[in-house]
This record gives C-alpha cells, sequence and structure tokens, in this order.
C-alpha cells in the first residue's frame, strides 16, 4: 500500500521573499472525484502529466497512488472535464536531509503560500525553516480538494 504522510504549514511571507529560491514548476491540476473517501486528481506539472488517487486522510496519513500520464491527456481531460483548476508555482526547497515543497498559489488563492513536508513516518523528525508558521495539517480548509472550490 502506497501511503502519503504530509504535513502542512502556513509561510510567512516576509521571510519566503527573503529567502534565495530555486526556479518554480509550475502546476496546474483539477479533480475528477473529490469527496471526503477519495480524490482523484489529474495534474499537469511542467512538461508532464499525473492522475492521482487519494484516499480519506487520517491524522496526516492517507493512501496514495500516482501515475505519470501523456501532458496531451492530462491537458484533455482537464479541459474537458473539469470545471475549476488550481495555477501554482511549486518550489522545492532542502532543508537538512528533507525537501520542503511550497506552493505560491495563482488566481483567486493568490497570497496563499503553504509548505509541505513529506515524510516515511508519522513520528520522523524534521528540522522546521524559520519561514513556515502554524502547522495546518489537521485544518481541511488548506487542502486543495477544498481550496479548489473557491477558484
Amino acid at each position: 500500500m502506497a501511503l502519503e504522510i504530509e504535513y502542512k504549514f502556513l509561510v510567512n511571507k516576509m521571510e519566503w521573499e527573503k529567502l534565495e529560491k530555486p526556479e518554480p514548476s509550475l502546476i496546474i491540476q483539477s479533480y475528477l472525484i473529490n469527496s471526503e473517501q477519495m480524490t482523484v486528481r489529474i495534474r499537469i506539472k511542467a512538461d508532464k502529466g499525473y492522475l492521482t488517487i487519494k484516499g480519506k486522510t487520517v491524522g496526516v496519513t492517507r493512501e496514495e497512488f500516482e501515475y505519470e500520464i501523456p501532458i496531451e491527456n492530462a491537458e484533455n481531460i482537464i479541459s474537458r472535464f473539469s470545471k475549476k483548476t488550481i495555477k501554482k508555482y511549486r518550489y522545492a526547497i532542502p532543508v537538512d536531509g528533507h525537501v520542503w515543497e511550497v506552493d505560491v498559489f495563482e488566481n483567486k488563492l493568490k497570497g496563499l503560500i503553504l509548505a509541505e513536508i513529506e515524510l516515511q513516518s508519522e513520528d520522523e523528525t524534521f528540522t522546521r525553516p524559520k519561514w513556515i508558521t502554524e502547522d495546518v495539517s489537521l485544518d481541511p480548509n488548506y487542502y486543495n480538494a477544498i481550496l479548489i472550490e473557491k477558484c
């Protein structure tokens, strides 16, 4: 079984602006199924397409299955079957052996910046960089599947 163990934090915008950052990847994503029990997401990241199936979140853990698909298929699925999309720029920031993925949202979510870290277990320790603030891991309002409703 594939598990995603992910913590999510708000980002201090002033500290974020000071940080030297790599080039981000543009992500456009949408949901084909979006319920509490399961989400099915289509994502375009840079020049690749992905189909992702995620189960219900329990704590910070959920089942996750992700498959690369041809980008043309991802574009067609989004244009034909999606009413809303999320657009964001993702930065991969290495910190003490982990990679933080920082999403800077665009369009109607502009101004929102979230940082995520994926771990191997819920009790794994990690360094919290000074640019993160509140832990919103357990707040469903910050799940992309909920945020898309604001788009």
